[in-house]
């Protein structure tokens, strides 16, 4: 069976094709030079609507099964940034560590990463990532969390993901 990866990339303006949508392109390349094992992508591009971005992340757990859900976008402090909240809304559990590694390795980068908001959480057998919306962000932060998210996948029932470990090393328990 092969995998179904979610990317939903949310932008009032790319969705309204006022501009093209690099930030969920540039996701999408880095998720196929990293991983290995086949899989297709569930793509869509959303306005910062808080019910639609909840109705899409539940038809990608539950309908499409997806294993992994990725967002770009709407992770700041803007009155129109809701993934967070519909994120939330829509996870059984939250996993902290994951905004907490971004923020910390964005402030590498630029002092406002701490007006990020990124989190991560998991719906039934799918782990949802909140990535912030620009490519450069999407690349940084990915690669600090990415080596954990197969593990993860594992852990929550889901299909186990192998990576090229020439670009992108994972981490598994030995007897993982």
């Amino acid at each position: 069976m092969i995998a179904t990866i979610g990317v939903l990339n949310i932008s009032d303006r790319a969705s309204a094709g006022v501009y093209s949508d690099t930030p969920g392109q540039a996701c999408v390349a880095l998720l196929r030079e990293w991983i290995t094992t086949p899989f297709e992508v569930d793509y869509r591009v959303l306005p910062d609507e808080r019910p639609l971005l909840e109705a899409e992340m539940i038809r990608m757990a539950d309908v499409a099964h997806c294993c992994l859900i990725v967002t770009t976008g709407g992770t700041g402090p803007a009155l129109r940034d809701v993934t967070p909240e519909a994120t939330a809304a829509v996870c059984e559990r939250l996993l902290p560590g994951f905004g907490e590694l971004m923020r910390a390795t964005s402030l590498h980068y630029v002092p406002t990463a701490i007006l990020s908001r990124q989190t991560a959480g998991i719906r039934g057998q799918t782990l949802i990532v909140n990535l912030p919306g620009r490519p450069k962000a999407i690349r940084e932060n990915l690669e600090a969390v990415f080596p954990a998210i197969p593990y993860c996948i594992d852990l929550i029932g889901g299909p186990r993901l192998e990576a090229n470990e020439a670009v992108m090393k994972v981490f598994r328990p030995k007897e993982s």
